[in-house]
């Protein structure tokens, strides 16, 4: 879905932002997914040393973000807004190495767009399935 040179735009564009603190980078694909990965790193882990529930949050709503910006055609005209973030946490991550954000349109509507989200680690596991909604509104 995004190519190089939309995940360099994006990485430019996003500094200074939580997605730079958390060390999210966007992965260029040819298929239909949305996809970026996340260190899990003292900024990503929780007390036992895994990555966080919340990071993983973040990650699932900035890639469905990205996607929804991307079917958009970056139409600054229009804000991308998430609405709604639900997750199930099915599986404890590894404590070192990274994770993998990617996202799958289900639905894409004029205003709203629906994307699954799968959190994997490095060994494909499955850590949280994700379901993240996007308004779509023009700027004023």
């Amino acid at each position: 879905m995004l190519t190089q040179q939309e995940c360099d735009f994006l990485q430019t564009r996003l500094k200074g932002t939580i997605i730079e603190t958390l060390g999210i980078r966007f992965v260029p694909t040819e298929d239909e997914f949305a996809v970026a990965e996340m260190p899990i790193s003292p900024q990503t882990r929780q007390y036992l040393g895994v990555l966080h529930g919340g990071a993983s949050l973040t990650l699932a709503e900035t890639i469905a973000g990205v996607g929804s910006l991307h079917l958009t055609n970056y139409d600054e005209s229009l804000a991308v807004c998430g609405t709604e973030v639900n997750a199930s946490h099915v599986a404890m991550s590894a404590t070192e190495g990274k994770v993998f954000g990617k996202a799958k349109l289900i639905y894409a509507g004029k205003s709203t767009h629906v994307w699954n989200v799968d959190i994997v680690g490095e060994d494909g596991t499955i850590i949280s399935a994700e379901r993240v909604t996007n308004r779509i509104i023009q700027r004023k």
